[in-house]
């Protein structure tokens, strides 16, 4: 006989049993409490186990209809057509939950359009991944986007009591906190560890008291090497920006945490390092030149000695980036060029700029008048303008006067301050 799996048994009946439901537009929620009118058209968007599939069925409860469900990732559109031909002699509307829509492909997204528009099915789909992303702008414009956030602490908490009663155990107050920590409002999750907890030979039956604590716990969680990430999706994204945004906000700690976070996640590396030396020209840059160097000598680190070992220079190189003096001089100065070359994409070189190697050249007057700058005073040929006489910018580089920025700053602008004087 199949067991069904406690997060299945636990799974809310009701509304009024449903975790998150304070996230949920007022209205949304009164018309699911009423059961009236057309059936919404939805896209519910969240993490893992924030309650995207139990909403469905709940709203698929809510309503006289026959609920249809489908997982895209077993599915295709005759399956779709299937549903859309049974529901064409339906005497109840019908609600169609798609598990997963953001597996199916353009085409496939297309397919539902015209059924939906005529009413034909309600369509609620589910998804962990930005519907921006994934999703068609045309199915978007006939579903309402509902954003399900990742359980609150206190949601947790209220399934784990649940689940306690459920399964006939007690965990201290400090077990209770360190599971809902690692399951970082994930409700599935949760009730899932749980369950192979009481499972395991670290379980109830293991103790000779029926209350768990806090060290059974934590050692259990410590072997399941819980991380929250994921490579391919939104999480990938945020926890990147979240560790750019650490480093350039000089938080050595915060950028640790999202760094290695994503290294437990199962992230290349060679990702993270990368990143890194992209961060040390963009967000650094002359402020202290050495941090590019460290980075480059990371990724070289790391291809030497490799895992685990490799983990020390990569801290090593994130605690530097972020506590270096921070510039972005050079990387605006080089988007300023760029919009120079777009704008004067054939200027001119200056005559006293270009070489000379035939007699014709020079009689044009090719590098006549060029000035040999080693040969000048401070090693500087005071007066000569090296741009294109269309570009008439005062400068592209304009540098910072934070780290070894400041020096370079002032060399700048004494040079400058030569030129105008000649």
């Amino acid at each position: 006989m199949t067991q069904v799996p406690l997060a299945e048994r636990l799974r809310p009946r009701s509304l009024d049993d449903y975790s998150g439901l304070d996230a949920l537009d007022s209205h949304l929620v009164q018309q699911l409490r009423s059961g009236k009118g057309r059936i919404p058209s939805l896209i519910l968007w969240g993490p893992p186990g924030s309650g995207k599939t139990t909403l469905a069925k709940l709203i698929g409860a809510a309503f006289e209809c026959e609920f249809v469900e489908l997982s895209a990732v077993l599915a295709g559109v005759k399956d779709v057509r299937e549903v859309v031909e049974h529901a064409k002699g339906a005497v109840k509307p019908t609600l169609l939950f798609v598990d997963e829509i953001h597996r199916f492909n353009k085409a496939q997204q297309d397919a539902f359009l015209p059924h939906v528009e005529a009413g034909v099915i309600a369509l609620v789909g589910a998804t962990t991944e930005n519907p921006s992303f994934y999703l068609t702008g045309a199915l978007l414009s006939r579903c309402r986007t509902v954003v399900l956030p990742a359980l609150a602490s206190e949601a947790l908490l209220k399934i784990v009591e649940r689940a306690e009663r459920e399964c006939g155990v007690s965990l201290s107050e400090q077990a209770r906190s360190h599971l809902i920590e690692a399951c970082a409002g994930d409700g599935r999750r949760l009730l899932n560890v749980l369950e192979a907890f009481v499972d395991s030979s670290d379980g109830p039956k293991q103790h000779a008291s029926t209350l768990i604590d806090q060290k059974a716990m934590l050692e259990f969680l410590s072997r399941l090497n819980i991380a929250v990430y994921d490579r391919d999706g939104e999480e990938h994204y945020n926890i990147g920006s979240a560790f750019i945004k650490s480093m350039r906000g000089s938080d050595p700690d915060a950028a640790l945490y999202y760094g290695f976070r994503m290294l437990a996640g199962g992230e290349d590396p060679r990702f993270l390092i990368r990143r890194m030396v992209i961060f040390a020209s963009e967000d650094i840059g002359n402020a202290d030149p050495r941090a590019l160097q460290l980075a480059v000598s990371t990724l070289q680190a790391f291809e030497l000695v490799g895992l685990p070992e490799g983990r020390i220079p990569i801290a090593q190189c994130i605690t530097y980036l972020a506590t270096a003096p921070k510039s972005n001089r050079s990387y605006v100065a080089m988007h300023k060029a760029i919009d120079a070359v777009q704008a004067y994409p054939a200027a001119p070189v200056p005559l006293h700029l270009r070489n000379a190697p035939t007699t014709l050249m020079k009689n044009l007057g090719y590098s006549k008048g060029y000035r040999y700058a080693h040969d000048e005073q401070h090693g500087f040929a005071a007066g000569v303008r090296y741009l294109p006489d269309q570009i008439k910018t005062e400068a592209f580089y304009e540098p910072s006067e934070r780290g070894a920025e400041k020096t370079i700053k002032e060399r700048l602008a004494w040079l400058r301050e030569l030129g105008k004087a000649s």
